[in-house]
């Protein structure tokens, strides 16, 4: 008896601590799964911020583009306050809203992207005029003579009036987006309800590519000592360099011919042209 008491008392004791065990997993199961609750209540707003996310990218891109039409050339930049309706009303309205001329869009669910609103239903654009912003350069000034980021910087964008070139370097356009926190009472998705979430995307372009339409060009304006002052030094350097190749070098006959551009001129052999 004495050995069947034993044999049940250590079967006894394997059952409790099985039982323990699997009490305990099923406890870290449940905190473990409270903890997750809110990060999968977060996947579709998630999903709607990087929707928003594209849009202000491709916003960027519009306002960047619109100035290789309409730049200091003419002095024909569009007004930031158009631009800012005009990018409101394309990007972050309703997805199917016509494209018309001087048209905005209202602070109304018609004119709403329908998809970006919070768990209770509200918009995280409730206001067009103040929640997207058009700024320009890196500074993200509100003045279009900022987008220029480069102007400053080299001879080349110094001396932009003198060769001829419309642009003054490197534009860039930035759209800023503030949205809105998520509403009280959503106690699942604390401490991610008031975040203050901003988001800038920027697109920079040089619209006036600053490349000659034919050598000619370019020896016009690379070849003129009064557009480019380094030519006339490299002309006065010149026979003293080819002199010294000549003196170094005297079988090949060629010498580097500083400062002359007709090297680098396309011609056309003469059989290959026809009336």
């Amino acid at each position: 008896m004495s050995l069947l008491t034993s044999i049940r008392t250590r079967t006894n004791k394997k059952r409790s601590a099985r039982s323990q065990q699997q009490g305990q997993a099923l406890t870290e199961f449940v905190v473990l799964a409270l903890s997750l609750i809110p990060l999968f209540l977060l996947m579709p707003l998630i999903a709607k911020y990087q929707d928003i996310g594209h849009s202000t990218q491709m916003a960027a891109r519009y306002v960047a583009f619109d100035a290789t039409i309409r730049n200091d050339v003419a002095n024909s930049y569009k007004p930031t306050d158009q631009l800012r309706a005009e990018v409101g009303r394309r990007f972050f309205g309703t997805a199917n809203a016509p494209i018309k001329t001087n048209d905005t869009a209202g602070n109304f669910d018609a004119d709403r992207n329908a998809f970006w609103t919070n768990p209770q239903g509200g918009p995280l654009l409730p206001d067009f005029d103040k929640n997207v912003a058009v700024t320009y350069g890196f500074g993200q000034s509100s003045s279009v003579a900022s987008a220029f980021s480069a102007s400053r910087d080299g001879l080349p964008f110094a001396l932009h009036p003198q060769l001829g070139l419309s642009a003054q370097g490197i534009y860039t356009a930035n759209i800023s987006v503030t949205l809105a926190n998520l509403p009280d009472g959503l106690r699942f998705y604390e401490p991610f309800n008031k975040i203050n979430l901003a988001m800038t995307r920027s697109t920079s372009i040089v619209f006036d590519p600053w490349m000659a339409n034919d050598p000619k060009q370019a020896e016009e304006r690379f070849g003129n000592p009064g557009m480019v002052p380094a030519t006339g030094l490299i002309d006065t350097l010149s026979p003293v360099a080819d002199t010294a190749v000549a003196l170094v070098d005297p079988f090949t006959g060629v010498t580097p011919h500083l400062g002359d551009l007709t090297l680098w001129t396309d011609v056309v052999p003469k059989d290959r042209l026809h009336n």
